[in-house]
C-alpha cells in the first residue's frame, strides 16, 4: 500500500521559512521522481518543484526559484521542500507527488504566510 505523508506546514510570517517533509512507503522510493505541488484558495493545483530519482537533477517553478529547495534522502524514503523568504502568495495546501509506474499523491499540508 502506497503512502505519502506530508508534514511541516503551518503559519509563518512573510520572510520566514518552513521545511516540508514527505515520508513515502509502499514503493521503490529510490526509483521514483518526487515532486511538490500546491493549490492556493480558488486556484488550480500548480507545480512547485521536482527532483529525479538520483537526487541530482531538480526543476522549479519560476515563482519559487531562488527561494525553495527540493531534496531527497533515499535512505529515509523522504523528500523535503525547504522554503525560504516566504510570501503571502505562497499560501496554499502543499502536496507531495511520486511518479513510479503511476502517480501517487499525499493528503497535503497547509502553509499559511501571513502577518
Amino acid at each position: 500500500q502506497v503512502q505519502l505523508v506530508e508534514s511541516g506546514g503551518g503559519l509563518v510570517q512573510p520572510g520566514g521559512s518552513l521545511r516540508l517533509s514527505c515520508a513515502a512507503s509502499g514503493f521503490t522510493f529510490s526509483s521514483a521522481t518526487m515532486s511538490w505541488y500546491r493549490r492556493a484558495p480558488g486556484k488550480e493545483r500548480e507545480f512547485v518543484a521536482r527532483v529525479l530519482s538520483a537526487g541530482i537533477r531538480t526543476n522549479y517553478a519560476d515563482s519559487v526559484k531562488g527561494r525553495f529547495t527540493i531534496s531527497r534522502d533515499n535512505a529515509k524514503n523522504t523528500v523535503y521542500l525547504q522554503m525560504n523568504n516566504l510570501k503571502p502568495e505562497d499560501t496554499a495546501v502543499y502536496y507531495c507527488n511520486a511518479i513510479y509506474k503511476t502517480d501517487y499523491w499525499g493528503q497535503g499540508t497547509q502553509v499559511t504566510v501571513s502577518s
